[in-house]
């Protein structure tokens, strides 16, 4: 057991680093190539391998993909122009920037679709307050005039000049209204006590709906992520470790087959946070919050609001020629992906490529091949450009840019990511190599007795516990190759552990430090921590139950989970 706790200790090492940051993530990733060689555990050649893997590769075209959405201002358009088909009224006003920032994320990162969200957001949110603010003081104003004629009307001689010599109204301006307060202003703090309680209320609901629209876009960014393989990382951690602890799995996590089991899991929890963000901040007035009934300066509120994003999209102008080549490549891939292999037919990869059993093409070869369009064709037309001196006043023709640039990807890349995801599979290789992940998988069989359910909903909440003060990249490193020598070792589908125990890294709700998108919104200072932990608490939970209940349905029909796998039995 020398080498078992050799590689315990490292682990230890690199989940405390993970954890403290006491060096940055990716520098502690790099831990195995110095110590693993030294504690003779594994070779230098064997480990450094471990670093640019598949999953890597495919990592790195998909975010390929993404700049290139980014730098054409792709993303911006699809979601302002989803916000102008869903509204500002405050339900409908949630539902779309929720869909819009999962649907985002699904293909960009959390981080860069909650910081290309928030500020949209913000826009909104304002105009909405300062049209509340006008329309309710407009209001209170023209309330106290026409209690003013009422009274006038009623009492005639009040026409009548006051046989008392007192003091005389004079006028008073409000936002164009005139109205005639009494120069004694003896009863005037009954009008300020009203404005001001008007405008405690105004303050209130622009608050709470401010910070419904801050969690709802950070959790959907983080929810939006797990529906596609390339959304977030620890969905590549989770194929990567399969097809290394399971050589012989037969590429069972794909493109196709996580998005099938991925996507409606993310619909249920996304429709679940909206509820209940609706009813944390909006109130259970769901007529009000869906604009029904709602009064003419209400819906002059919503006009203005409405405007802003509409100016907003007309400010992008007309799709230009390398925003529509970026969109055809981004379709394109999307298509490569889902019919490479679907499993209900032979994907093209299977019939052109594949042979004797085995997989030639993956979903990273489809990534880089796209990725490698983006770098020959062109972003418009050719510039003509007179230069009389050197050309003796010809025409001189100037090739235009690529729709991508290599110094672009440079800057925009996490490249920290990349060689994170390399430290997670070189940890695992080493716990396999060591023999430590057996050794913890057979300390784990009294488990055995629990009902499978109940494993999977009890690791779920470990995982979603722990991913709140640890990266979810760590955490699925740290927790996968462990989880897969207990399931083999109760003759357990690995599967049904490790599938939802990937997804319960993603559910970090509670803290602002739990996620960089988290941390983003909370920068903007609508939030406290409790607003943030009460939201996330129940977030959390229901998120476990979701993807309890995922896992026992349709992912048990499309993974065979009640079965325990040939390819998963080393014995």
């Amino acid at each position: 057991p020398w080498q078992e706790a050799l590689c315990g200790y490292v682990i230890i090492v690199m989940a405390l680093y993970w954890c403290t940051e006491a060096l940055p993530l990716a520098v502690t990733a790099f831990l195995p190539v110095l110590l693993f060689p030294m504690m003779n555990i594994m070779d230098s050649t064997t480990v450094c391998r471990e670093y640019l893997k598949d999953s890597n590769m495919l990592f790195l075209g998909g975010l390929m993909m993404a700049i290139a959405i980014e730098s054409w201002n792709l993303h911006k358009r699809v979601a302002l122009r989803v916000l102008l088909i869903t509204g500002v009224r405050p339900a409908l006003l949630l539902m779309g920037f929720m869909a819009v920032t999962a649907f985002l994320s699904m293909w960009i990162s959390n981080t860069a679709t909650a910081a290309m969200m928030l500020p949209i957001a913000q826009a909104v949110m304002e105009q909405l307050h300062k049209s509340e603010l006008e329309s309710g003081t407009t209001a209170q104003v023209s309330e106290h005039t026409n209690k003013a004629f009422e009274l006038q009307e009623k009492s005639p001689d009040s026409l009548k000049e006051p046989e008392e010599p007192g003091p005389r109204p004079f006028p008073v301006q409000y936002n164009s209204c005139i109205s005639c307060v009494p120069w004694d202003l003896g009863n005037s703090h009954v009008v300020t006590v009203d404005e001001e309680r008007v405008r405690e209320e105004i303050e209130k609901r622009h608050s709470n709906l401010s910070k419904g629209m801050s969690l709802c876009i950070c959790y959907s960014s983080s929810i939006g992520g797990i529906a596609t393989l390339t959304g977030t990382t620890p969905n590549l951690v989770l194929q990567g470790q399969v097809n290394d602890l399971f050589p012989e799995n037969g590429g069972i996590i794909n493109f196709a087959s996580w998005f099938s089991f991925a996507f409606p899991t993310m619909l249920v929890l996304l429709i679940l946070s909206w509820i209940w963000l609706q009813i944390l901040y909006l109130g259970f007035n769901f007529k009000k919050n869906f604009g029904c009934g709602a009064s003419p300066a209400a819906k002059a509120r919503e006009q203005q609001a409405y405007e802003i994003i509409k100016q907003e999209s007309k400010k992008l102008g007309k799709m230009s020629f390398a925003e529509i080549q970026v969109l055809i490549i981004f379709i394109l891939l999307v298509l490569l992906w889902f019919t490479r292999e679907p499993g209900f037919f032979p994907g093209w990869a299977t019939v052109l490529f594949n042979k004797d059993n085995t997989s030639y093409v993956t979903d990273a070869t489809v990534a880089l091949f796209v990725s490698i369009l983006l770098f020959i064709l062109p972003s418009g037309y050719s510039n003509q450009v007179r230069d009389e001196e050197q050309t003796e006043g010809r025409a001189k023709f100037r090739a235009p840019p690529p729709l991508l640039e290599w110094k672009v990807v440079q800057e925009k890349m996490p490249w920290n990511i990349l060689f994170l995801l390399g430290g997670g599979f070189a940890l695992a290789k080493g716990s396999e190599e060591s023999g430590l992940s057996t050794w913890l998988g057979n300390q784990l069989t009294p488990l055995e007795t629990i009902p499978a359910p109940a494993i999977a909903f009890l690791l779920c909440l470990l995982i979603a516990t722990f991913t709140e003060c640890a990266s979810n990249v760590a955490t699925t490193t740290l927790f996968l190759p462990i989880l897969a020598s207990m399931a083999e070792a109760i003759c357990l589908n690995p599967l049904y552990v490790m599938l939802p125990c990937t997804l319960a890294a993603s559910l970090a709700f509670m803290l602002p430090v739990a996620t960089p998108p988290n941390a983003i919104v909370f920068s903007y200072g609508h939030l406290k921590v409790m607003d943030m932990a009460k939201a996330g608490f129940v977030l959390n939970i229901l998120g476990v139950l979701t993807i309890t209940l995922a896992i026992n349905t349709w992912a048990s029909s499309l993974f065979q989970l009640q079965t325990f796998p040939s390819w998963a039995n080393k014995t």
